[in-house]
C-alpha cells in the first residue's frame, strides 16, 4: 500500500507577546521528498505568528503545486472540553466550528505578536460564570475581576471538565483553561485556532480537520481522495524525543514528530492512528468528533 501522505509538517506554536526566536518560540518542521525523492527535513523559526503564517502558507502552496498530500500537525488543542459551545450559547450544530468562529471574532493578534488572549479568556469567563473561572493564568498586571493570575478553584459538579478526553488519554497534557506560565496551551489555542481556521478557509475542501471532518476512524486512501492537507493536533511529548547535541528542544520535537509519523506511514500503520484507541466508549468518540478533538496517537 502507498503512503497516505508524502509530506509531514509539524508546528510548535507560541503565544509570546513579542517577537522571539530560539527556545520557546515558533518552530515549523517540514519532512518532504527532495529532488532525488528521498525524505529530507528542513525547519523554520519565524519570530512572530504573522511570519509563521506567511511561511506555512508558502510551504503548503509549494506542496500543493508538487501534488503532495500533507499531514499538518499543531501542538495545541483544536477543540475545547465538551459543553464549551453550549455554555456560550453558540449557534449551529457543529460545536467545534462554532468555537472556531467565536474565537475568530474575539482574538486580536498584531504583526508584532501583541495580542489580547488574556482579554479573550476574561470575557469568556464573564459570559460563562461571571467570575475568574474556568480560564486562569496571567501576569499580575493583567489581572481582572474575571481573570486571575492563579487558579481560583477546582472544577466541580456542574462545571465544564478541566480536561478533554484526549488530555486524559495522553497522561500529562495540560488543561486548555491555563493561559499563562509553562505549558499554557490555553493561550496557544486561543491564538492558534483563528490561525488554523484561516489556513483552512483559504484552501476550501482540500483541507480537512481531524477528527471533526474526517470522522474519528481509520483513514484510508479512499477517505483522502481530493484532500491536500489533513490537520491534526499532536503532542510531541508523547514520543519522549531525544535531541542531537546542541539542538533546541522545540526543533527536536518538530523533527522527531515528523519522522515518527513518516515511519508509521511507510509501514502502513499511520491510518489506524486516526481511529479511537481500543475500547473507547461511544460517547467519547462523539465528543471528540463534535467538539473536543483528539491528540494523534494519544491512548494508543
Amino acid at each position: 500500500m502507498p503512503r497516505l501522505f508524502s509530506a509531514y509538517v509539524i508546528v510548535d506554536w507560541s503565544a509570546a507577546a513579542k517577537p522571539t526566536t530560539g527556545a520557546d518560540s515558533i518552530w515549523i518542521g517540514v519532512l518532504k521528498r527532495d529532488i532525488r525523492f528521498r525524505m529530507a527535513f528542513e525547519s523554520y523559526n519565524p519570530s512572530t505568528r504573522a511570519e509563521a503564517e506567511t511561511r506555512l502558507t508558502a510551504v503548503l502552496d509549494d506542496l500543493k503545486k508538487r501534488g503532495e498530500r500533507c499531514l499538518l500537525g499543531f501542538d495545541f488543542p483544536l477543540g475545547f472540553p465538551r459543553g464549551f459551545a453550549a455554555s456560550l450559547s453558540l449557534p449551529g450544530d457543529e460545536p467545534w466550528r462554532a468555537a472556531w468562529d467565536q474565537l475568530n471574532r474575539m482574538v486580536k493578534d498584531k504583526a508584532d505578536n501583541t495580542n489580547n488572549r488574556f482579554g479573550v479568556g476574561s470575557e469568556i469567563n464573564r459570559r460563562m460564570t461571571g467570575g475568574p473561572f474556568p480560564f486562569w493564568g496571567c501576569p499580575p498586571k493583567d489581572a481582572l475581576t474575571t481573570l486571575q493570575p492563579k487558579k481560583t478553584r477546582d472544577h466541580g459538579p456542574g462545571d465544564l471538565p478541566e480536561f478533554r478526553h484526549a488530555d486524559l488519554a495522553a497522561k500529562g497534557a495540560a488543561s486548555i483553561w491555563k493561559l499563562y506560565y509553562n505549558g499554557s496551551v490555553g493561550g496557544q489555542a486561543i491564538l492558534g485556532i483563528p490561525f488554523v481556521r484561516r489556513l483552512k478557509l483559504a484552501r476550501g475542501e482540500g483541507v480537512k480537520a481531524w477528527p471533526f471532518e474526517t470522522g474519528f476512524k481509520t483513514l484510508t486512501e479512499a477517505d483522502l481522495d481530493g484532500v491536500d492537507v489533513v490537520m491534526a493536533e499532536v503532542y510531541p511529548s508523547l514520543l519522549k524525543p531525544q535531541g542531537a547535541p546542541g539542538e533546541v528542544k522545540d526543533l527536536t520535537q518538530v523533527r522527531t514528530t515528523a519522522e515518527h509519523f513518516a515511519r508509521l506511514d511507510e509501514a502502513n500503520k499511520l491510518g489506524a492512528l486516526f481511529a479511537p484507541p481500543k475500547d473507547t466508549a461511544a460517547d467519547v468518540v462523539l465528543d471528540a468528533e463534535r467538539e473536543e478533538g483528539w491528540i494523534l496517537g494519544a491512548g494508543v
